[in-house]
């Protein structure tokens, strides 16, 4: 008897560590202002920008993983987790990513989670089912997402920033420069920024814009069903069209709406505020729409 327990429990402690998540931790020497790209199948990427010049990888690895590709090709560096074409179920891989503050990443995931912090470079942040989440951006950002929320928080630097996902929603703040964003089942928010170009939409969700439009800006707005709601930070000079078939429309700038047909429940509202070198343009299906300054 006490040998087959002596047996059983030395063969618990070989077999186990084969079901073990592996430990990874490397570093390798990099550009300051190199690109990094960045492949996780499964689990979550965590990338962070530090002033060192080098690149280190820590997290753990399923154990169906085959291996982690972690290898310098001149200033790009690649960071991949390889899994067999027929892998089994334990293939989450959970990283965590320094990189040099400078980067420019690429990061892409397929099931994984996506989460950046101080990186300056450009960023092109992409999963299937998973959220997006990136602070203190200040470089070109396009980030998407076919089942997940997608957050881009900046530093009010001027930038292209491109955010998309299908069924989630999308919020942009502190940005500037020019923004488009949109969901086809999800709410679409931008607040605290300043912004020469900016489009928004949704097909299924509510649409807000609380920001700056700069002067000679073009804001558009379109929404299949959902609520529209505009707040302008700053004094707008801009040519205003705005239209809804089901809604009403809300403007604190004075002039009313009128109906687009005596046979159908449509309202459109067309004016000019300021020296109207801007142009608003904002449509809605089945909603209305609020426009108003602080």
């Amino acid at each position: 008897m006490k040998n087959r327990i002596y047996v059983a429990l030395f063969g618990a402690f070989v077999i186990s560590p084969a079901f073990a998540d592996q430990e990874v931790d490397e570093s390798l020497d990099a550009a300051a202002d190199g690109e990094v790209d960045i492949s996780n199948v499964a689990g979550s990427i965590a990338v962070a920008g530090w002033s060192r010049n080098s690149v280190r990888v820590q997290g753990t690895l399923g154990d169906d993983v085959e291996e982690l590709i972690f290898e310098r090709d001149g200033d790009d560096i690649l960071i991949k987790v390889k899994v067999p074409r027929n892998h089994g179920r334990d293939i989450d891989s959970d990283l965590v990513i320094n990189v040099p503050e400078n980067s420019s990443i690429d990061v892409s995931g397929v099931s994984a989670d996506i989460e950046v912090d101080g990186v300056v470079g450009e960023q092109s942040l992409a999963t299937v089912s998973g959220d997006v989440a990136t602070r203190s951006a200040q470089g070109d950002v396009e980030a998407a997402s076919v089942s997940g929320d997608i957050e881009v928080s900046g530093e009010g630097e001027d930038a292209e920033t491109e955010a998309a996902t299908v069924s989630g929603d999308v919020t942009l703040s502190g940005l500037a420069g020019s923004v488009e964003a949109e969901s086809v089942s999800g709410d679409v928010s931008v607040v605290d920024g300043s912004f020469d170009e900016a489009y928004l939409e949704s097909v299924n969700g509510d649409l807000l814009y609380n920001a700056e439009l700069r002067d000679g800006g073009e804001l558009a707005m379109e929404s299949v069903n959902g609520t529209i709601e505009v707040t302008f930070t700053s004094p707008v000079s801009a040519r205003f069209d705005i239209e809804t078939f089901n809604g009403s429309i809300r403007n604190c700038f004075g002039p009313k709406p009128e109906r687009t047909s005596r046979y159908s429940p449509g309202l459109e509202l067309s004016f000019t505020q300021g020296d109207g070198d801007g142009q608003v343009a904002i449509e809605t299906l089945n909603g209305s729409v609020r426009i108003c300054d602080q």
